[in-house]
């Protein structure tokens, strides 16, 4: 269960009208303030599934699944937020600066996959706590118990490993203090599925599918989910305090482009990183080639010179 946490300007969290500065700041602390919720849902319910089990397992569950579903939410929004900060031009800014397609959108959809991947395999335990043992769901509940948190350690690496060339250190450390604490969640979490489905009690009944050190493992994941969820509303406020300073910009003068764009001054020729420079663009205005000098009048002294030499 972790999000995208990066440090570009351009992010619009405020999707529809009104999308000024306060409302983007709001729509921001929104997108946080439910992933801590989201957190603490989790939180409570694996507390349910080591304390009131067997009777409060099921509620617990319930509780997990509201949670994923909250997470499932905040990433679309933050893929839809980066995606709308650069006006929807995903291709020309991508293609500008690539760690845009790698990080912005790559990882929400990583994530996305990932935490889907969980919400089913919680699905497919409620069912079985209703109808009763079937070793058709078990099995791929226990495989899905790994598939969405290996998801989310490789969404969690690959949001790690950010280059920054513009940010300053303050945001850098804000960022690390974020991203530090969902990678050990996620890693929790893969070692809490990969011992639950090696445990020979996971295969005998409905009710001793999930064992309590899958749920002391995804506790503790679940309270580092909930510090890197605070850390990030710590990150969202002293960012927004410092009114966007420091804050990463586009590279290979994408985001210039997109300012000149926005103001309706979009240039003549447009060179793409790499590509070849010199080369004709359809709508760039062709300029007609220099025109040859006038002849002299008749009876010049130019004219006459040339007579005499001829």
């Amino acid at each position: 269960m972790v999000k995208l946490a990066t440090a570009r300007e351009c992010r619009a969290y405020s999707l529809g009208a009104g999308s000024g500065t306060a409302s983007r700041n709001r729509w921001e602390y929104i997108n946080a303030g439910v992933y801590v919720f989201a957190a603490v849902l989790l939180v409570a319910g694996f507390l349910a599934q080591l304390l009131l089990a067997p009777w409060g397992g099921r509620a617990g569950l319930v509780a997990a699944a509201i949670g994923l579903a909250a997470v499932l939410a905040v990433n679309a929004h933050d893929l839809l937020a980066h995606v709308a900060g650069v006006d929807y031009r995903l291709g020309v800014a991508a293609g500008l600066d690539a760690q845009l397609a790698l990080v912005e959108v790559a990882v929400p959809v990583v994530q996305i996959a990932g935490t889907l991947l969980m919400l089913l395999a919680v699905v497919f335990f409620e069912i079985q706590m209703e109808r009763g043992y079937r070793h058709g769901l078990a099995r791929h509940g226990l495989n899905l118990l790994i598939a969405g948190p290996a998801l989310w350690c490789l969404g969690s690496v690959h949001n790690i490993c950010q280059v920054y060339e513009r940010a300053s250190g303050h945001v850098q450390l804000l960022q690390k203090s974020v991203q530090i604490p969902l990678l050990l969640g996620s890693t929790l979490f893969l070692v809490a599925g990969i011992v639950n489905r090696h445990d020979r009690r996971s295969r005998t009944a409905a009710f001793s599918l999930l064992g309590r050190s899958w749920a002391w493992f995804c506790l503790s994941g679940s309270l580092l989910f909930l510090a890197g969820g605070m850390l990030n509303l710590l990150k969202v406020f002293k960012t927004q305090q410092m009114g966007g300073r420091g804050m990463e910009k586009l590279r290979g003068g994408a985001q210039e482009r997109l300012a000149m764009e926005r103001e309706g001054k979009v240039p003549l020729i447009l060179e793409h990183g790499g590509g070849r420079r010199g080369a004709r663009d359809p709508g760039a205005v062709a300029v007609p080639p220099p025109q040859p000098p006038p002849p002299p009048p008749h009876g010049s002294y130019k004219d006459a010179l040339v007579s005499s030499a001829s």
